[in-house]
């Protein structure tokens, strides 16, 4: 129960940061200085403490040590570390399928814009708010859902939060006012956050930082994925006799099927937590109340919560260069996305032609791009395998942003590919289809390896990371549908492009600056263990 090691100890396996630990230690300190004068005064105590029914107050406990669990050795079974392949890969399969049907629902409801705005009597510019409002709803949810995923671990937040998601799209579906929808598809993406902000911290909890590479592989997947592929699907959905309310429909009755998921099979793989569960189990076997989890001796008040948890991804983002800087960079990118989900519907629908089914199918490109990313980047794991067996198992964090440094060039010439070729119906579709490869495959390229840097740096506090960095790139996501289509229409898609292009060609060297300068900003954290 008490087998300690400075291991155990790190406040990586237990998921609290500095602030809490230092409480901890703190009243440990009082305590035991504490316990003499105690002693000398319990029978003046006794006076003025009562337990009730005529009983005195007892005494501390002799050494709260000796009451904390932990695990058994870095080799338990217990911890999430090492559990069954098969059940981290099942685990994995579940929380990512959230994470496609929360980014699918983001971008599955853009092409019935036009139905929408059209039973509504409003005009489209008022109908993308049904996409913006839900990026948005991205951006504020990580608030409160990392932080509630470091209180009271990670199982909960998931499921209200893929539940929630499920039940407010409903409601958008079966709206009979342009305002119902969109307070309703705000309320979705609020909670469908919770999958984009707490699957990454899930995955940390289960793999080491060996596998957590390829993990997290799958989950950026499922991130860019789901909003590519949703599109032509909903293309297809809203020009077909179901209309544009069933572009809502599917992705609510994905959600319903992985809420229940969730509810049947998804283990909590939060350390801390677990070992709050142990504590427990082993208080109702010994009927000794005083056997508790670390996670136990943190007592949060209602301002603690505002100030440690609430705003802690706030604060990060302000205070730490690190993240605000990646995050920008990652936010360009994902910004893009949601422009593209504009950008892709004028060029091969306005000036190619196409139906809005026929042409969805061009983002096909795009994915293609980035499995092939994901190919680039998984076969450059052996390396980083390698480095890390050379350094003792301890992990360089810029040691992830290799492929970023290839990825920013190409995502670059696919951008100005896209715009200088797809501006007259004169050249053939496939060109500017073809540049959908590149663009998708530096997109990949540049937010994966980030995202993992971003994760590896702050690995204690991953949620909370993770939901700092959603907050900018939703921010920006959720402003791009706003002006993307109206930028290509009056520049001109071969311009629109060039300023795009620019701008990511001035953000070339961010990755390599951060993989030179990184350890020293790091250095300079208040937040990296």
């Amino acid at each position: 129960m008490n087998n300690y090691s400075s291991s155990h100890n790190d406040p990586a396996n237990y998921g609290l940061d500095e602030l809490e630990l230092a409480d901890i230690h703190t009243n440990r300190l009082l305590h035991k200085s504490t316990v003499r004068s105690n002693n000398v005064s319990t029978k003046k105590d006794e006076r003025h403490l009562s337990m009730g029914a005529g009983k005195a107050f007892p005494p501390p406990l002799p050494n709260p040590e000796d009451y904390v669990v932990d695990f058994d050795g870095v080799d338990d079974p217990e911890h999430p570390y090492n559990w069954k392949l098969s059940v981290k890969v099942y685990i994995s399969l579940l929380v990512c399928f959230g994470t496609f049907t929360a980014s699918f629902n983001s971008a599955v409801f853009s092409p019935g814009i036009k139905g929408a705005s059209k039973a509504f009597g409003v005009s489209s510019e008022v109908g993308a708010l049904g996409t913006t409002l839900y990026v948005l709803g991205f951006a504020s949810g990580p608030l409160v859902w990392a932080p509630a995923s470091e209180l009271i671990g990670r199982q909960r937040p998931l499921i209200v939060g893929i539940l929630g998601d499920s039940i407010f799209t409903i409601a958008s579906a079966v709206a009979k006012d342009i305002q119902t929808l969109m307070i309703c598809r705000f309320f979705a993406g609020l909670f469908s956050a919770s999958q984009l902000s707490v699957v990454p911290a899930v995955l940390s909890d289960i793999y080491n930082n060996v596998h957590r590479g390829v993990s997290i592989a799958l989950y950026s997947l499922t991130v860019f994925v789901g909003p590519f592929i949703a599109p032509f699907i909903g293309g297809f959905i809203s020009s077909s006799s179901l209309g544009w309310r069933w572009t809502l429909y599917i992705p609510a009755f994905m959600g319903f099927a992985s809420g229940t998921l969730y509810i049947l099979f998804l283990k909590e793989t939060y350390a801390p937590f677990l070992l709050v569960e142990k504590a427990a189990t082993i208080r109702r076997q010994t009927f000794n109340w005083g056997i508790h989890a670390m996670q136990d001796e943190v007592e949060v008040t209602f301002y603690e919560l505002i100030q440690n948890n609430l705003t802690r991804p706030i604060r990060m983002l302000i205070t730490e260069p690190v993240i605000l800087l990646i995050s920008l960079y990652m936010s360009f990118i994902y910004g893009l996305v949601y422009a593209l989900l504009e950008a892709y519907p004028y060029v091969f629908e306005s000036i190619y032609g196409m139906s809005p089914g026929t042409g969805g199918l061009t983002f096909i490109g795009l994915i293609l791009g980035q499995l092939l990313a994901c190919a680039f980047i998984l076969s450059q794991h052996s390396i980083y395998t390698k480095n890390l067996v050379a350094n003792n198992y301890v992990p360089v964090p810029e040691w992830r942003l290799a492929p970023a440094i290839v990825g920013a060039p190409v995502f670059t010439a696919g951008i100005f590919w896209f715009g200088w070729t797809s501006f007259t119906p004169t050249i053939h579709w496939m060109a500017p289809t073809a540049a959908g490869v590149l663009i998708g495959f530096g997109v990949l390229c540049i937010f994966l390896p980030c995202f993992n840097y971003l994760v590896d740096s702050y690995l204690p506090l991953a949620a909370s990371t993770v939901a700092a960095n959603i907050i900018l790139r939703s921010c920006a996501a959720a402003g791009f549908p706003l002006f993307s289509r109206q930028m290509f229409e009056n520049l001109g898609v071969q311009w629109a492009s060039t300023l795009l292009g620019c701008l990511a060609a001035i953000m070339i060297p961010i990755p390599l600056t951060f993989r030179i300068y990184g350890p020293w900003l790091r250095g300079k954290s208040n937040f990296v263990p």
